[in-house]
């Protein structure tokens, strides 16, 4: 009999018991979304659709990020967590293959979600991943706060792409946030105009 590697829970050879395997997987679902609001937390923001988010001021006495959080938590070091675990897990499942290719840490995340049977199933290293999760999502939340904010579903991505197929992925946002970009395609809207546009060219059903 195995024992679940967080809470010792006998799981019938498993490396975590089923609670956990669940926790793991909500958290890789919202890390992402937990690191774009952290984002948000750390650069100055201005509310309203098209207004410019001043990143850079005048030279004085104070750096308007909080740069000790800045060196702990934010998006890239998560990503780079993240990113090495993906490589571990594509390593010990498929060993033939390759590193995978670089990625945004949403695509990380959703990979290993979709791995996470084979992980709690095969995965020695299952128990420090949930560690290693957990932890990233308890410093985001230590900046975002509590519970994770939630994204509003603006309706589905309308940018086309050079074949003249419109792309259809969900677009969401967090409060506050004045910059989307589609995970699917990466297009970017940033202005009132693309918001506008963005709506107004929705399915009538969606709209």
């Amino acid at each position: 009999m195995t024992a679940c590697e967080l809470c010792g829970e006998e799981t019938d050879g498993r490396y975590l018991c089923e609670r956990h395997a669940v926790q793991l997987a909500k958290r890789l679902d919202d890390l992402p979304v937990l690191y774009t609001e952290v984002g948000q937390c750390l650069v100055p923001r201005r509310y309203g659709w098209g207004e410019i988010v001043a990143t850079k001021g005048a030279a004085g006495p104070r750096s308007p990020l909080d740069e000790d959080v800045l060196d702990t938590v934010n998006v890239t070091r998560a990503a780079e967590v993240i990113r090495l675990w993906r490589v571990d897990v594509q390593r010990e499942r498929w060993p033939r293959h390759g590193a995978p290719a670089p990625a945004p840490l949403a695509t990380d995340c959703r990979w290993l979600s979709m791995e996470l049977d084979w992980i709690v199933q095969h995965y020695p290293g299952a128990g420090d991943l949930a560690r290693e999760v957990r932890e990233l999502e308890l410093q985001a939340r230590t900046i975002v706060g509590d519970p994770a904010p939630r994204p509003q579903r603006l309706g589905t991505c309308v940018a086309v792409d050079g074949e003249g197929v419109v792309c259809g992925a969900v677009i969401s946002r967090l409060p506050g946030q004045t910059r989307l970009t589609c995970r699917w395609c990466s297009y970017t809207y940033e202005s009132e105009r693309d918001l506008l546009l963005l709506l107004h060219f929705q399915p009538k059903e969606l709209a």
